[in-house]
């Protein structure tokens, strides 16, 4: 095809292969897809095209993608507003026979059984370094690790105890988003049954959590491959998610960072075992990093929201990873 057709707030182009979708940055368009900036969808993503009336002498083009073709979407799990739905192409009425036109040639595109389920992610996530703030501490992910960053006037005294985390893709099974714009708004990580222990903690992921749970994807639960096991602890008592409030963790900041997760959990769980190389002082910490942690210890202690005996077996353990 090759052409552009600009509607409000985005504009498409269309490829021999694929949908070039560009997002405007005018104050109207919503901060997530702002944040999105553009996006390639393959042709091999959709499942189906639709064309509908809109509000106010508009219609409305969208695709629809294929189950398990959008980390970002599968990240969402159903909660993005209609607004936010970056598959939307929202024209002027008398646009709708040029509109019908694309949505035919789009249509021709598809494949033989566009209803199934990818096997792996065919459009791309927004790519990594990336962090947000959530209400009870800072979220931030290098593209191998994410990690929680605890605040001190928002987190719990179970979070403190546990330390700020730090967990590697390949000990996670997925994650779970829920949207700030509810009451529960968290992302949380979903650690693989049966992990090894946690580098930071002494623990394993899995002693946070309870038993697997089915149906993990209808409860807004992102996973992939391996068994996974959900959390019973609140949010807000978990060391593997981050709480969000108003103003915190906004959905244009923290649902682009929950797709990359997910994305880099698909493929690191797709790539072939690869034996790591033996590193020198692999197990040691930032020497800066150690003394702010005892100091925030020691805070805690003085607060009382930590025993004597907590304590000093905290204080020995930080001090071992020297």
């Amino acid at each position: 095809m090759g052409d552009v057709l600009a509607g409000i707030h985005a504009t498409w182009e269309f490829d021999t292969d694929s949908v070039l979708i560009r997002f405007e940055r005018g104050i109207r368009t919503p901060k997530l897809l702002q944040s999105l900036r553009e996006r390639r969808i393959p042709h091999a993503a959709l499942s189906s095209v639709t064309l509908t009336p809109g509000k106010r002498d508009t219609v409305v083009l969208r695709v629809v993608p294929r189950p398990g073709a959008d980390p970002l979407l599968e990240a969402a799990a159903g909660q993005l507003k209609e607004g936010c739905d970056p598959y939307r192409l929202v024209l002027p009425a008398e646009r709708e026979l040029l509109a019908e036109y694309y949505a035919d040639e789009l249509r021709s595109c598809l494949g033989t059984a566009p209803d199934e389920p990818a096997d792996r992610f065919l459009v791309s996530a927004p790519e990594a370094p990336m962090q947000f703030k959530a209400y009870d501490g800072r979220a931030a992910f290098d593209g191998e690790r994410v990690s929680f960053r605890w605040f001190w006037t928002g987190a719990s005294s179970a979070k403190w105890k546990a330390g700020d985390q730090t967990y590697r893709v390949s000990e996670l099974a997925g994650i779970e988003w829920r949207s700030p714009e509810a009451l529960d708004g968290c992302l949380r990580l979903v650690p693989r049954a049966a992990v090894p222990a946690d580098h930071r903690t002494g623990g394993s992921l899995g002693d946070l959590h309870g038993p697997q749970t089915p149906g993990l994807e209808a409860a807004g639960i992102a996973v992939n491959g391996a068994s996974a096991t959900v959390s019973r602890v609140p949010a807000d008592q978990d060391p593997a998610a981050v709480l969000f409030g108003l103003g915190y963790g906004p959905v244009h900041e923290s649902l682009p960072f929950a797709a990359a997760v997910l994305e880099s959990v698909r493929r690191t769980q797709s790539a072939p075992a690869v034996p790591a190389p033996a590193l020198v002082n692999a197990g040691r910490r930032d020497p800066a990093d150690i003394a702010e942690r005892i100091h925030h210890l020691g805070e805690l202690h003085q607060a009382g929201l930590v025993t004597d005996d907590e304590y000093s077996a905290k204080k020995a353990q930080l001090l071992a990873e020297l």
